[in-house]
């Protein structure tokens, strides 16, 4: 090997390095902006954006989220519809169309944006990449080709999370704002619980 080619072996290396380094720094900041939060709950507002920068649709609902594994978002305008994730599962209630969808939370990596935020350290770490873009923004990109996501920017307001700015999975943007957030009332795991009406909705099960 030339000296040429080792010496531009050796930077490449030095630049994978640095890479890591400052990416592990921007999930370590990212993380201790979490633990700052141990449930939150609100109102949010969803805009869908196409690629000149228009609103393609809105809608509005209320959310909850207690770390690490419980989670709830209810859209109530122009539809109706709830996901709710606890320990166990992840349901899907559309009260418009009377369908009621329950998946097993273990081994689902195809988690909803506010899911990861509030999910567990090692699975942000080994599932994403962390850029910090300043003090309050981070942006986080999946490894993988199997997330809801391929692009999710998370703002902070304080000790709150303010804004997240999402590409899924068919490149199409989502921004979603919170307002009314309130850390202080208690959330516990019995604000999570659902259980479909009996009788009135059709029931899919993909854990069985």
């Amino acid at each position: 090997m030339s000296r040429v080619a080792a010496s531009a072996l050796l930077v490449l290396s030095l630049l994978a390095g640095l890479a890591r380094a400052q990416d592990e720094a921007a999930t370590d900041q990212l993380l201790a902006r979490l633990d700052r939060i141990s449930h939150m709950q609100g109102k949010f507002i969803q805009r869908q954006y196409s690629d000149d920068g228009k609103v393609l649709a809105e809608s509005s609902g209320e959310f909850r989220l207690l770390r690490p594994v419980y989670f709830s978002w209810e859209i109530q305008a122009p539809d109706r519809q709830l996901i709710v994730a606890n320990a166990d599962y992840l349901w899907h209630y559309d009260m418009d169309l009377q369908t009621a969808t329950r998946r097993p939370v273990v081994g689902n990596i195809e988690a909803s944006p506010l899911q990861v935020l509030g999910g567990d350290e090692t699975a942000l770490r080994d599932q994403y990449d962390v850029e910090q873009n300043d003090s309050d923004s981070f942006t986080l990109t999946p490894l993988g080709p199997d997330h809801s996501f391929r692009r999710l920017g998370v703002s902070f307001a304080g000790d709150t999370i303010g804004r997240m700015d999402i590409v899924d999975k068919l490149g199409q943007r989502v921004v979603v704002d919170f307002r009314e957030v309130d850390t202080s009332t208690p959330l516990d795991s019995a604000d999570f619980e659902f259980t479909p009406p009996q009788g009135e909705v059709d029931l899919f099960y993909y854990d069985e």
